[in-house]
């Protein structure tokens, strides 16, 4: 099969992309697809010809997550042009049997990429525009999911120069602050004093200001993957220091993490159920991976859903499809298949 995997692109989760579209490539390649690997707004900048793609080596930097978030403003600058899709992108999808999507945050997880494919008649891999777009909003997935779910007391707002002082003064602590379309825990601060909120608040603007304010939940960290209509064995994140931000998803040895999740049979049902729940209410298909805060009692507080989850070699997803003796490559070709036959339901 001829699979373009799209990676890259202009969020701030661009270089997780980046290194979840570079495995994806070599695991097709290796399971004997014709693959080939394009950043979605670099496109076939400075490339003669695209079929050259699907033979040019996977650079090896791109393997592993840089440290750092990308410098945004610097990247537009390097390419002329408004477009976050790069030339000859939109072409190369329609030459593909299908477009396997390694993109993640926005421009490739918020239903825009995704109709664009529709638009031009190409499958692809994940949940459809709409409940792509849905899951991507953390306030609107929580408003849908509510009366399905136990989630966290929560609320949205928009922060400016202007609140900052009056959101640092009345707002309860402890407090998540998390941008309300980002993933990868970018932007994502526990706040426990009032000079930790306004620091985190300041830091949400640059962001784009929208921001929910939800109530902290002491707990463990639970994540739950569902495939088609399972959902897999959940899986324990145990930050060594601090809690589970960028860093210590994406560099090796930083977290421990424990799949299947030493938790009562009961507590791994309630939690998977949980998972299905907002999987099914938000109309998603293929994939995806919940997160959730497991209280004392055994409670599960539903954080957020990931509708094109990592796939890096540090992602949470191949760890539990793993405990159930799917392999990387496995997975991969599972993808795919399940989202042919969702793009043929019309999902």
């Amino acid at each position: 099969m001829k699979v373009l995997v799209l990676a890259g692109g202009l969020s701030p989760e661009r270089n997780v992309s980046l290194s979840s579209g570079a495995m994806v490539c070599q695991a097709l390649r290796e399971r004997g697809h014709q693959a080939a690997l394009m950043d979605l707004f670099y496109g076939l900048d400075g490339a003669l010809n695209g079929e050259n793609l699907y033979v040019a080596p996977i650079p090896d930097s791109f393997k592993r997550v840089a440290r750092a978030a990308p410098d945004l403003e610097q990247l537009r600058s390097s390419r002329p042009g408004p477009s976050a899709i790069g030339p000859g992108v939109l072409e190369m999808c329609a030459g593909a049997d299908i477009v396997y999507l390694a993109l993640h945050g926005v421009c490739g997880e918020d239903g825009r990429i995704q109709a664009a494919l529709d638009l031009l008649g190409v499958p692809y891999t994940g949940s459809g525009c709409l409940a792509s777009a849905i899951a991507m909003d953390k306030d609107l997935t929580k408003r849908l999911v509510a009366d399905k779910v136990t989630t966290p007391q929560w609320e949205t707002v928009t922060v400016t120069w202007d609140n900052v002082e009056e959101l640092t003064a009345r707002v309860q602590l402890p407090v998540v602050v998390k941008p309300i379309a980002s993933g990868s825990s970018i932007g994502v601060y526990i706040a426990r004093t009032r000079e930790e909120l306004e620091r985190a608040l300041k830091e949400s603007i640059p962001l784009g200001g929208r921001t929910v304010l939800e109530q902290y939940i002491q707990g463990r960290e639970i994540q739950v993957a569902v495939l088609g209509d399972r959902a897999l064995p959940s899986i324990e994140i145990i930050p060594k220091a601090g809690f589970y931000d960028y860093a210590n998803k994406y560099q090796p040895g930083a977290a421990t993490e424990v799949c299947p999740a030493h938790i009562p049979e009961s507590w791994e049902k309630a939690v998977g159920d949980a998972a299905l729940a907002v999987f099914h209410t938000l109309g998603l298909s293929v994939y995806a991976r919940a997160d959730f805060i497991l209280s004392e009692k055994g409670t599960p507080y539903f954080l957020e859903i990931n509708t094109l989850p990592g796939m890096t070699p540090t992602s949470l997803v191949p760890q539990e499809a793993a405990a159930v003796g799917i392999s990387y490559g496995q997975l991969c070709d599972m993808i795919i298949q399940k989202s042919l036959k969702a793009r043929k339901e019309g999902l």
